[in-house]
């Protein structure tokens, strides 16, 4: 859906040149000590003996504009060598080859120079752009050793980008891909979009809609095949893969089937045809990310079959060329009676898809949302990442902010993913989900803005989510200070960290807390309205009525949903004294006099948090022009400005879902705060 409350959409498209350099602005170190040790060691760079594919070529290319950039310095390249950096060593940048793990990398510094080792051209990227940053930040090289190598193989963008050119759920001005019905070419801008994915370390990205229309369902074919393998030559000079969207039922959309049956010999073979098309026209196609049987999309459950037989018709299709399928577990009934109290959205992805647990082909990653409802801005972890030890899982985030402010309110998202990642969903030894899964996943908040993200401080959520696709223990502070001084400058680490920190909780306080969620206007999602799917066939319900509110999800009482989850977890979700406050409406329906663990009653707490964060958030502005004259322009006054907005659309917040409140409970405000009656 094209986001129409955006009125300053400005249109670049991969063409146009005018947009943000982002964390890549590689902004010039002052003059001192560190500036002088980095340039000792980084005069000349040296490559390792043999072929020089692309990926090693991007590699000592980002090497040099950046140390030209942040050093002033125009490094020469040298003979190749194999030494390392010790204190008999060559001086000089060194990268040469180790063996080790696919992508992975080492940085070892001495007095004389420093090394880069990989066991891959791969590798040799990541510990480029890693070197870059750590330059950047200010960093010290004395004695500096990093060693690096991804927990997941595979981390990626999904965009939800449609060929007209509009994007669904995009906060951030139209499509970098598509134009009126047309790919666009390769430009400046896809080259910077590239370098600013594999600087976090983004080695996939789909570029089209899960919900695929019928436009895009031509893009398997040769019409759009010559123009997509331009992207794809752009997007693998810098490690990255291209899938696409898929439509399950392309075989009847396009008219060529009466059937998409996955059983049936006729679909199985015209899959196989059009994936021999698709990797003849693009030999290192990543795949295809499918959402069926969800939403009104058309899947297997059409014609009597399950999920893997779905997942491993297109499996079956392309696993001769190497190609995987990320099949979304987002299916559920979307036409539900809001009087049937037992029917719960929230069951469904564990209910469809457990049984069928080791019946997936290995090639299929089943993609999860990281809570069991709609990205939300709290919701407990999805129980399917522990309940399937014989399926390979994708854990999928959102980075557009549907539910979070939509990009026009500052909301630091690592802060949320964090807690999602620390979470014990297995039993035994280390059992949080950052443990459990085999591939990151996360909606892009990218668009044709020229900050990329509508918000510029919205940047460090795509940032962030690279981050922690590349190591899932790292700290959001830690990715915030990082963030902000490649953005802004190592000055400003700090200081932008902290504006950042919180920010999560605070949308939280005076929007929805205590897990209840949802509470937002229909179809656009922004703004505030308690009953706005009160009584909707989505199934999204908080039950509120003059006596309480929240959703029974307990096994003993409820909708069962509860106990989906490994037992010490069941226990304590079952269990309305033990739930932790911050999701008591999600498993529970109490009273407004219910008292928290706080020792505050569930109304009060509710009317706190609405003022509190309200109060946060006008205090935005005020904080922001802290920075003013040395944050530059544009980003300066573009962020002031929606802050300003924040501010104002917090108080809207407040009054309505307080007034609300005090209308249903008839309980005034204990703390005496003026309350719209």
């Amino acid at each position: 859906m094209l986001n129409i409350m955006r009125k300053d959409i400005v249109r670049s498209g991969n063409s146009g040149a005018s947009f943000s350099p982002a964390w890549l602005a590689c902004l010039p170190l002052p003059p001192g000590a560190v500036k002088e040790a980095w340039k000792r060691r980084l005069s000349t760079i040296a490559l390792p003996a043999g072929k020089r594919g692309p990926l090693l070529e991007s590699a000592a290319t980002e090497l040099e504009r950046g140390i030209a950039s942040i050093l002033g310095l125009a490094p020469r390249r040298a003979s190749a060598s194999g030494g390392g950096a010790s204190s008999e060593g060559p001086s000089g940048l060194v990268l040469k080859r180790i063996e080790g793990r696919p992508e992975s990398f080492t940085i070892e510094s001495s007095a004389k120079g420093l090394a880069i080792a990989a066991s891959d051209d791969s590798g040799f990227l990541y510990g480029a752009f890693r070197l870059l940053q750590l330059v950047a930040r200010g960093v010290a090289p004395e004695l500096l050793v990093v060693s690096e190598s991804p927990r997941a193989s595979l981390r990626m963008i999904d965009h939800w980008d449609n060929m007209p050119g509009d994007v669904e759920r995009g906060y951030a001005g139209l499509s970098l891909f598509f134009k009126e019905g047309r790919i666009l070419p390769p430009g400046p801008r896809l080259e910077a979009y590239a370098r600013l994915m594999a600087s976090i370390g983004i080695n996939a990205v789909a570029i089209n809609n899960v919900n695929v229309h019928r436009l895009e369902t031509e893009l398997v074919y040769p019409r759009f095949l010559k123009e997509l393998s331009r992207i794809a030559a752009v997007l693998r000079s810098w490690g990255v893969k291209l899938y696409l969207s898929a439509n399950f039922a392309s075989p009847v959309t396009m008219g060529e089937l009466d059937t998409a049956d996955p059983l049936d010999p006729r679909v199985i073979s015209w899959w196989e045809e059009r994936a021999a098309i698709v990797w003849k026209a693009i030999p290192d196609f990543g795949g295809f990310v499918v959402k069926a049987d969800s939403e009104g999309r058309p899947g297997p459950f059409t014609y009597g079959r399950d999920q893997a037989d779905g997942a491993n018709l297109l499996a079956k299709a392309v696993a001769p060329y190497g190609g995987k399928i990320l099949w979304r577990s987002f299916v559920y009934n979307c036409q539900q009676d809001w009087r049937d109290r037992k029917t719960d959205r929230a069951r469904a992805a564990y209910d469809y898809f457990n049984p069928l647990d080791g019946r997936f082909l290995p090639n299929v990653l089943l993609q999860i949302k990281n809570g069991p409802m709609d990205f939300q801005i709290r919701e407990p972890v999805s129980p399917l990442f522990g309940a399937m030890p014989k399926t390979a899982k994708a854990l999928e985030f959102q980075a557009a902010q549907e539910y979070t402010g939509q990009q026009k309110h500052v909301c630091y998202l690592p802060e949320q993913w964090r807690a999602y990642l620390d979470a014990e969903i297995r039993e035994g030894g280390d059992g949080r989900l950052s443990q459990a899964v085999d591939a990151f996943v996360a909606v892009s908040n990218l668009g044709d803005d020229y900050n990329w993200c509508g918000h510029d401080l919205a940047q460090a959520n795509w940032y962030g989510f690279g981050r922690l696709a590349w190591d899932p223990d790292l700290a959001p502070d830690a990715i915030a200070r990082e963030w902000a001084a490649l953005s802004f400058g190592p000055a400003l680490a700090e200081e932008v960290a902290a504006f950042l920190r919180g920010t999560w909780r605070a949308y939280e306080s005076y929007t929805s807390p205590l897990g209840l969620g949802w509470m937002v206007n229909p179809s656009h999602h922004y703004g505030p309205n308690p009953d706005g799917y009160e009584y909707d066939r989505w199934g999204t319900y908080h039950f509120a009525d003059r006596e309480g509110l929240g959703v029974d999800r307990s096994v003993a009482t409820g909708s069962g949903y509860a106990g989906q989850y490994r037992p010490a977890l069941a226990a304590l979700y079952e269990s309305v004294a033990a739930c932790p406050d911050e999701l008591l409406l999600f498993f529970h329906h109490v009273s407004y006099g219910h008292r928290l663990k706080s020792g505050k009653t569930v109304i009060q707490h509710i009317y706190d948090e609405h003022f509190e964060g309200a109060e946060l958030a006008a205090a935005l502005p005020g904080r922001w022009k802290a920075f003013e004259g040395r944050v530059p322009e544009p980003a300066y006054s573009a962020v002031l400005g929606r802050l300003s907005h924040q501010a104002e659309h917090a108080a809207l917040w407040r009054d309505v879902v307080d007034t609300f409140f005090l209308r249903l409970s008839g309980i005034p405000d204990g703390k005496g705060r003026r309350i719209y009656p």
